[in-house]
């Protein structure tokens, strides 16, 4: 049980660093200078479509991350159960346990994008 909590915390923050990846790849620094050649540097009208792209890959990676996760965590303990009857209280407590440690990186998604379309 021990080895599938190590292999459930690596999967998700390899999710969350496709999330942070996703979220840096899709907003470009969308600029544009003056016809002068000054360096001061105007914002572009796409920016919204970009802040827009990057925070539904993100949220989207995200959640497709955490389905995953959170499906092949109840299938396992699912056969964790139907193996020892005995032990069903444990197993599913440990797996509720994970369940939201897999949701919170999903809600640290949603806070990132969040944060790329109101701040950013």
């Amino acid at each position: 049980m021990k080895n599938s909590i190590v292999k459930t915390s690596v999967v998700l923050f390899a999710v969350l660093m496709l999330i942070i990846m996703a979220a840096v790849i899709f907003m470009p620094a969308n600029v544009t200078y003056a016809e002068d050649g000054s360096s001061q540097a105007q914002p572009a009208d796409n920016s919204k479509s970009s802040k827009a792209i990057a925070a539904g890959v993100a949220i989207g990676l995200a959640a497709l991350g955490g389905a995953i996760g959170m499906g092949i965590a109840v299938a396992k303990a699912n056969d964790g159960i139907s193996r020892q009857p005995e032990a069903d209280g444990k197993i599913r407590t440990n797996t509720m346990l994970g369940l939201v440690f897999i949701e919170t990186a999903i809600i640290y998604a949603l806070i990132v994008t969040i944060l790329i379309i109101f701040v950013l």
